[in-house]
């Protein structure tokens, strides 16, 4: 691999509402904090990877979500099964969308965050 090519330093959310609000869910279900300076209001808020992965950066502009995205998280729980993690994303203030679980216990839930911005939860290690 070249080390002439780029790497994914950002993956940006747009948002017709407060960042911070949006930042917050994403940091609740994924377990990861807001930058330590982002507070409600702020243009932008930002979620940083422990582990070294993109950054999530949300950014408020001025018009809605008009069509479906043509990208998306599929999320695999840990210590937690699908159902419960289903769940926990509905407190957080997920909409569940689809549920296309298989009798096998394969498939996924289709789930939209706040904004409307949809994301898959798949089965995990515990069902």
């Amino acid at each position: 691999m070249s080390r002439l090519n780029p790497s994914i330093h950002s993956l940006t959310f747009d948002c017709t509402g407060d960042p911070y609000d949006l930042g917050l869910f994403w940091s609740e279900l994924l377990g990861r904090p807001l930058a330590d300076d982002d507070k409600p209001g702020d243009p932008e808020a930002l979620i940083q990877d422990p582990d070294g992965g993109p950054r999530l950066l949300f950014v408020r502009v001025p018009e809605g979500k008009t069509a479906k995205n043509r990208i998306h998280f599929d999320l695999r729980p840990r210590g937690r099964t699908r159902a419960e993690e289903v769940e926990r994303a509905l407190t957080l203030g997920a909409r569940q969308l689809a549920d296309h679980t298989r009798p096998d216990g394969g498939g996924w839930v289709m789930m939209a965050d706040p904004e409307g911005n949809e994301f898959c939860v798949e089965r995990g290690e515990l069902g």
